[in-house]
């Protein structure tokens, strides 16, 4: 194989019998574009906005016919807290107004496509859409943490630009995310290296890992996630399936490093998981894993006088 450093992105290859295409260091699985139309613009963007709901917070999934309620509430609401929730059904309103709208317009003439009323439609789809996109910083991703900015931006993408330029979009972003599911696998195996209390966390980090990016390239709707995905969520249990040997000690730092150990492994499990299935990035998530796995490492090697206040401290 080529080295990955000359080669351009967007070219195309069979590798290994799949037919990949090539983007900032990783080959991904290729698919052909489907037709440009109004269509295929509507199917896309109903796909993308249940993708959208299916891994942001609870409650948001707000019907577009509650808009005029949605955004009443959002503004008369003072309370930061509760107004960013608001905000965040204000956007799912939007977002499935949007949708509404276009499945609307797929159903016109051509003729009437192209009349003053279909116009009017597109743009005020359009405009649905983008502010949706403006309120998605006050959505959570549902496991609390971060949100995920690149999701309400597809749909708006998918409305406005060709169809083959929105895959090559996605490529791009499933690229960052194999990136991502790369280093944060790396930073688990430095972190759990010779470690006397857990055995075998390299292996199955690799393991889920490259899962994971199987995972993350793969469409629901083709026949090989029947067998991607199994070995997908089997990975991820056998990882976080690895517990502390029996301690040699009770001092306060093994108790620790068993502990926090564990809780690590389970949350770097979860944080693949994630990205994987939403194959986008989670930046923050991922920089404040990495540092605490960096921490636990050198933590690992502190004299085991460190009382339990120090230690959480860490």
């Amino acid at each position: 194989m080529r080295s990955a450093d000359n080669i351009p992105n967007g070219t195309i290859e069979d590798i290994d019998g799949k037919t990949c295409i090539f983007y900032d260091g990783y080959w991904i699985k290729h698919y052909v574009p489907m037709e440009d139309s109004l269509e295929t613009k509507k199917y896309l963007i109903e796909a993308l906005t249940r993708r959208l709901f299916n891994h942001v917070e609870h409650g948001i999934n707000m019907p577009g016919d509650r808009l005029d309620e949605a955004r009443k509430a959002y503004e008369e609401e003072s309370d930061p807290d509760l107004k960013r929730v608001k905000g965040a059904m204000l956007a799912g309103a939007l977002f499935n107004r949007g949708t509404d709208i276009f499945r609307d317009l797929v159903k016109l003439e051509d003729v009437n496509i192209k009349s003053g009323k279909g116009r009017e439609m597109l743009h005020e789809c359009g405009q649905y859409l983008l502010e949706a996109l403006e309120l998605g910083g006050l959505v959570k991703h549902r496991s609390g943490e971060e949100g995920i900015d690149e999701l309400w931006g597809e749909p708006f993408r998918a409305f406005t630009v060709p169809i083959e330029s929105f895959y090559e979009s996605r490529y791009i972003k499933i690229a960052q995310t194999m990136h991502d599911i790369d280093i944060i696998s790396e930073a688990i195996i430095e972190a759990f290296q010779d470690s006397h209390f857990f055995k075998g966390v390299a292996e199955a980090t690799r393991q889920f890992a490259g899962a994971a990016k199987l995972k993350c390239e793969i469409l629901r709707t083709d026949p090989v996630i029947f067998d991607v995905w199994p070995k997908f969520a089997v990975a991820g249990e056998k990882l976080t399936q690895i517990g502390p040997v029996e301690k040699h000690n009770e001092s306060c730092l093994a108790c620790w490093e068993a502990d926090e150990g564990h809780r690590l492994i389970k949350d770097g499990a979860d944080l693949i998981t994630h990205i994987a299935r939403a194959r986008v990035p989670m930046p923050k998530s991922t920089t404040a894993f990495i540092d605490r796995c960096h921490s636990y490492l050198a933590c690992r090697g502190s004299a085991p006088g460190l009382s339990r206040v120090e230690l959480k401290s860490l």
